[in-house]
């Protein structure tokens, strides 16, 4: 069952003067399935982290649709996007985003305080959470007392707390080293098989190997698609690197 689907998205901008136009998408579609674990690739300038804020409803599409669970929230008021954010969607961003003046523990539990729930509630999604990724003796500290892999750490737990229907990363292992990187990849996919749905946009082939499907972006546009199958994260990394070389060459072409 689709839990996200994208129909014809396009995105323009205007220059600041209110000029030239730039097409930032040009009708994009895919489906996400529930339980999916999705990686969104391409270079600069290529549209997706346009696409990403979009899905993450930080902005809205020039024409197209995205339905989240069978609802259109592309065309939501302003007055209830947070809210559904909130309610449907759990964000990892590449710099964290923790408050230095909350312990960890407090920055976990800030979407649940913001949505007014229960503190018992919030302390008993918190420890099976905290157990299952490894920050239960960090909960007291704060961000600026413990390592980047461990805030990133926090950080994933602060978006699983509510639940989410959805998972978006944004480049999760861009301010990682290779230790804390592989052991965050590690964590996707263990909270993946326990049928989280996860979008994760990165530049790091070795991060969307171990996705189950890779969408490639180039000037706007989905270029191609690849699917693990069977394959081990290091044959996937071997097709995914293909990929992209060839996604460059097309653009030296172009």
């Amino acid at each position: 069952m689709s839990i996200l689907e994208v129909r014809g998205l396009k995105k323009i901008y205007k220059t600041r003067l209110g000029g030239a136009e730039v097409e930032a998408l040009r009708n994009v579609s895919f489906t996400v399935e529930a339980g999916d674990y999705l990686a969104i690739m391409g270079e600069s300038g290529s549209g997706k982290t346009t696409l990403l804020n979009i899905l993450a409803a930080l902005d809205r599409p020039t024409a197209g649709t995205v339905l989240l669970d069978g609802q259109d929230f592309s065309a939501l008021e302003e007055s209830t996007v947070a809210r559904f954010r909130r309610d449907n969607l759990g964000f990892v961003f590449q710099d964290f985003n923790l408050l230095d003046t909350f312990t960890i523990e407090d920055n976990i539990y800030l979407p649940l305080v913001l949505s007014d729930t229960n503190y018992v509630l919030m302390q008993e999604r918190l420890q099976p959470l905290a157990r299952r990724l490894g920050i239960e003796e960090l909960l007291r500290k704060y961000p600026y007392e413990v390592s980047g892999g461990q805030k990133q750490r926090a950080a994933v737990a602060r978006a699983l707390i509510t639940e989410p229907k959805l998972l978006l990363a944004d480049e999760p292992t861009g301010a990682l080293d290779s230790r804390a990187s592989d052991e965050l990849l590690r964590i996707f996919k263990e909270v993946n098989r326990s049928g989280q749905t996860v979008l994760m946009v990165t530049h790091s082939a070795r991060a969307a190997s171990t996705a189950s499907r890779v969408l490639f972006i180039r000037d706007g546009e989905v270029f191609h698609q690849l699917y693990r199958g069977e394959d081990s994260d290091e044959r996937f990394y071997g097709r995914i690197s293909d990929t992209l070389t060839a996604l460059h060459k097309g653009g030296e072409g172009a």
